[in-house]
């Protein structure tokens, strides 16, 4: 199946749960892909936005103890509802409120999918990992055993990003090997990451993991296309490129550029 093109055929309505820092950015990543966003943080409409959705997605980036409930009110009417849903575990790691709230959250809510850096999916798993804040940070324990040992423990497809996407449901592996250094140079790459599984997840019925490894394989070469004449200290440009070439890229440009290894 082409979820790209089904996105832009059927404009899913995605539901997000994020943080201040990049709820513009992320809203326009939606749009420029053929996605329909949704933001809010209030727990007082989380039922009724809910139903309204083909997918939500809750990132912890910024918490507050209002937008938990917020979360976890969304994150129960999604199950009822049949909706899946992504976690964003931002800097799970960095303090105990934020593990204490993942904790919370995997404990109330079956999630489709969790996505999140090398650092976060350690924490999860509780390897030995050295990360700063939220960033990925380094360490020894291999990445794709981590997304497998986390994606059986929650039932859920793990993508773990980085130089290259691991993508695993717990018995299968993707590993997506384009992408871009810039990345990591800007707020939020993985926040919209996470968005654009929730838009692909929407489509899809049941293999989530066939889902999820296209979603990032599209993202990533949207980000190495946008990319493309452009020096390591062009931040600013990247932005504004990558979300013209989330908007422009197409199914025959991906089949030209992915590079994908699937087991």
């Amino acid at each position: 199946m082409d979820y790209l093109s089904h996105i832009r055929a059927k404009n899913p309505l995605v539901l997000n749960i994020t943080n201040v820092v990049v709820s513009n950015f992320v809203a326009n990543g939606l749009l420029a892909l053929g996605a329909s966003p949704i933001m809010s943080n209030a727990k007082e409409e989380m039922p009724a936005l809910t139903a309204l959705c083909q997918a939500l997605v809750i990132n912890i980036g910024t918490l507050t103890r209002d937008q938990v409930v917020a979360m976890r009110v969304a994150g129960r009417r999604a199950n009822e509802c049949g909706i899946p849903v992504v976690l964003d575990p931002v800097g799970v790691g960095a303090s105990a409120f934020r593990l204490e709230t993942v904790n919370t959250l995997l404990a109330e809510i079956r999630f489709t999918a969790i996505r999140g850096n090398a650092g976060e999916i350690a924490t999860l798993v509780g390897a030995q990992w050295q990360s700063k804040g939220v960033d990925a940070g380094t360490g020894e324990g291999d990445v794709a055993e981590m997304a497998s040992s986390v994606a059986n423990r929650y039932q859920c497809v793990v993508v773990v990003s980085g130089a290259v996407d691991v993508i695993s449901d717990g018995t299968r592996i993707a590993r997506v090997s384009n992408g871009t250094p810039l990345f990591p140079r800007i707020t939020g790459s993985g926040c919209l990451l996470s968005a654009v599984c929730g838009a692909y997840l929407a489509l899809s019925k049941e293999d989530h993991f066939h889902a999820l490894w296209q979603a990032c394989r599209d993202y990533a070469i949207a980000g190495q296309r946008a990319a493309q004449g452009l020096r390591a200290h062009q931040c600013g440009q990247f932005v504004v490129a990558l979300l013209d070439s989330l908007a422009e890229i197409n199914p025959a440009t991906i089949k030209q550029e992915e590079k994908v290894d699937v087991k």
